[in-house]
């Protein structure tokens, strides 16, 4: 911390966001975007296979698909912080290595500002991979799981209930299995 008050710096609050679980406006844009596109997705399935119309189930399609798109959401974002700093840990070393060698002949650069753009870059790149393999990894999980609930577990359960607990159990698993440690 600075000597100011107890008040932190720029640089200071830059990098402790770095570190926090909050997202930044465009990943949660992005999150819950992702996240009602895969929680829409089931509803083909439903009214194709299960034969729900969609002029007759059209409030149950929108309760439950808002419903999975918030937990789906949750899912990426812990899935994401989760992940962010094993993948930094795991670049940090080539991310160095390449921003050195680019910096080389550079003599105006200090070795603060080298350390710096390190550190920057292998948050941006961090940050981009953490968040793909979050919406993969989820989307992949959640479909998966869908499709098990309601061919399987809850195949002979009328369709309305088929369709919300299959659609909510599996967005509610993947965001409860987002919430694990490792």
């Amino acid at each position: 911390m600075s000597k100011k008050g107890g008040k932190l710096t720029k640089e200071e609050e830059l990098l402790l966001q770095d570190f926090s679980r909050h997202v930044s406006v465009r990943s949660s844009a992005l999150f819950y975007g992702s996240g009602f596109v895969a929680a829409l997705t089931p509803i083909w399935l439903f009214w194709r296979i299960h034969h729900m119309d969609l002029s007759v189930y059209w409030i149950a399609y929108i309760l439950v698909s808002l419903g999975s798109a918030w937990l789906i959401a949750f899912a990426y974002k812990n899935t994401k912080f989760g992940l962010k700093h094993r993948i930094a840990l795991k670049r940090e070393e080539g991310i160095s290595r390449d921003i050195n060698k680019q910096l080389q002949d550079d003599k105006k650069v200090t070795k603060k500002e080298k350390d710096e753009r390190i550190l920057w870059k292998k948050n941006e790149i961090a940050d981009y991979e953490a968040t793909t393999y979050s919406l993969f990894y989820n989307n992949l999980l959640f479909l998966f799981v869908t499709v098990v609930l309601s061919f399987f577990v809850l195949r002979s359960a009328a369709p309305l209930a088929n369709y919300g607990l299959s659609t909510l159990g599996a967005a509610g698993l993947v965001a409860l299995l987002s919430t694990g440690s490792k």
